[in-house]
């Protein structure tokens, strides 16, 4: 397969990348949280948050659509939303289905890293519109950068992605919230896309940037002719 065809396809392949990432941090449907259900015919509090809100829904349990130890759910069940951004949260307040201290610190950390995610991603697509617009060997030049900027955003990902889980970890653990149950939703599914697409890409696109091999055993990779990219 020609190097133009494969950086075209690496190119496809981290905007796919980019697409979930960035569907990852402006959503909110990371970790979904349920109390214990005690009884039928009662609205209970379950929720879903990602890195900037918390949405609480009231949903009505009854007979057809309770199942005898789970929690209060599935999220997907009708009912009253209430959604709230984090820094809009006091302490003291919401304490008994909140702990507000320790899911703001890691809210806010996994928020700062995604944004450092985005900002490489930035910095990539501008080498690879540089390089795309580019002539001759300044256009391979190019590549290097933005692979390695794809690189770091995969890696900004997944610390984003575990500091997420330690928050949901840590509140299931916690005896001062009422969650019982959880499962990571769609959005951190997106994440994790986001964050092997442009970690193995990142990768790609930079050994292809690479100066080809030597043809023989006593060439080194400076004598080497550098394979341009048309």
């Amino acid at each position: 397969m020609h190097k133009r065809t494969k950086i075209k396809i690496a190119i496809f392949v981290l905007v796919v990348g980019m697409a979930c990432m960035f569907t990852a941090v402006v959503t909110d449907h990371w970790a979904v949280l349920s109390p214990k259900v005690d009884r039928l015919n009662e609205t209970c509090e379950a929720a879903h948050f990602g890195l900037w809100r918390l949405c609480k829904k009231y949903i009505y349990i009854s007979s057809e659509n309770y199942v005898e130890g789970h929690g209060c759910g599935p999220i997907s069940l009708p009912g009253d939303e209430n959604c709230t951004y984090f820094r809009h949260f006091n302490p003291g307040q919401d304490a008994e289905i909140f702990e507000y201290k320790t899911q703001k610190e890691y809210n806010i950390s996994a928020a700062a890293i995604s944004i450092f995610s985005l900002a490489f991603m930035i910095f990539g697509t501008l080498c690879l519109l540089g390089s795309c617009t580019g002539k001759g060997k300044g256009r391979d030049y190019l590549l290097k950068p933005a692979g390695m900027f794809f690189a770091f955003a995969g890696v900004c990902a997944f610390i984003s992605l575990e500091v997420m889980r330690q928050s949901v970890k840590r509140m299931i653990e916690s005896e001062d919230t009422i969650w019982i149950e959880y499962y990571y939703a769609w959005s951190f599914a997106c994440a994790c896309s986001g964050f092997v697409l442009l970690f193995i890409t990142g990768i790609t696109l930079l050994v292809l940037s690479m100066p080809q091999m030597p043809r023989n055993p006593w060439e080194t990779c400076m004598d080497a002719e550098p394979e341009q990219v048309e």
